[in-house]
């Protein structure tokens, strides 16, 4: 079924990591709601890990002019062992729950930044390690913890290219931590290997073309439109069991 619809999964899949990419929250918080349409939501967590295991390696490679060691300490190893307790966990969860609870956590999230404009996280080592830990969990039981991770990390005043490797580096621990368990889990299937391939060209184009776009915009002009449409992408989430392609 997913052959018929291929071209339009892989396109939402390049929109996903272009935006990604802008937003800097990691293109998972929107390729898991999109692919969540196409696959069940075991399947569709084993998918998102190989994808972000390629968007992660491309963003190291576009934005290569620094990384913060300090959030990768403290920040980024409590999110490389709690996203292995979120994949363990995920299989004792129900799928549609799961999809659910994504959606929801989608749209609190987003409204939460959207109304309270002025919110910020308070730079500190304790904010980082609870980022971390709450990124972690939530992209091993969700697919999805850049939100969480964006939100913690830009109240470290980074520029935008050590943002985004920093970012990128920790992620790619967290997807290499998840992936093992998720193949233990039976979430990765020999037929969707083509697909992971598929992807990795995606991951590729679609960071090159987040990086040529914030050349000549601000973060901050791009950060209503993120959470507008993480939003959006939230309230789908919820009603995706419904609408299934």
């Amino acid at each position: 079924m997913l052959s018929r619809y291929l071209p339009v999964f892989l396109i939402l899949a390049l929109l996903a990591e272009v935006l990604g990419t802008v937003g800097g929250f990691g293109s998972s918080v929107f390729f898991v709601p999109v692919a969540n349409f196409y696959f069940d939501f075991q399947s569709v967590l084993g998918i998102t890990a190989l994808f972000h295991l390629s968007s992660n390696v491309t963003k190291i490679a576009f934005f290569r002019k620094g990384l913060d060691k300090r959030l990768l300490f403290y920040l980024g190893i409590p999110a490389i062992i709690f996203v292995s307790i979120g994949a363990f966990l995920s299989k004792y969860i129900n799928p549609s729950m799961l999809g659910l609870i994504l959606g929801v956590f989608l749209i609190v999230l987003s409204l939460i930044f959207l109304i309270f404009k002025n919110l910020v996280v308070k730079d500190s080592n304790k904010n980082a390690i609870t980022g971390g830990v709450l990124s972690g969990l939530s992209a091993g039981l969700l697919g999805t913890g850049g939100a969480i991770r964006g939100i913690t990390m830009a109240a470290f005043k980074m520029d935008k290219a050590t943002f985004i490797a920093t970012s990128a580096a920790i992620d790619f621990g967290v997807d290499a931590s998840r992936a093992v368990i998720y193949y233990y889990n039976g979430y990765m299937h020999y037929d969707h290997l083509y697909i992971a391939g598929l992807l990795l060209i995606v991951a590729i184009l679609g960071t090159w073309i987040g990086k040529r776009i914030l050349a000549y915009f601000s973060q901050e002009q791009f950060r209503t439109l993120v959470l507008v449409l993480i939003l959006i992408i939230g309230i789908a989430s919820v009603f995706s069991d419904y609408i299934k392609i």
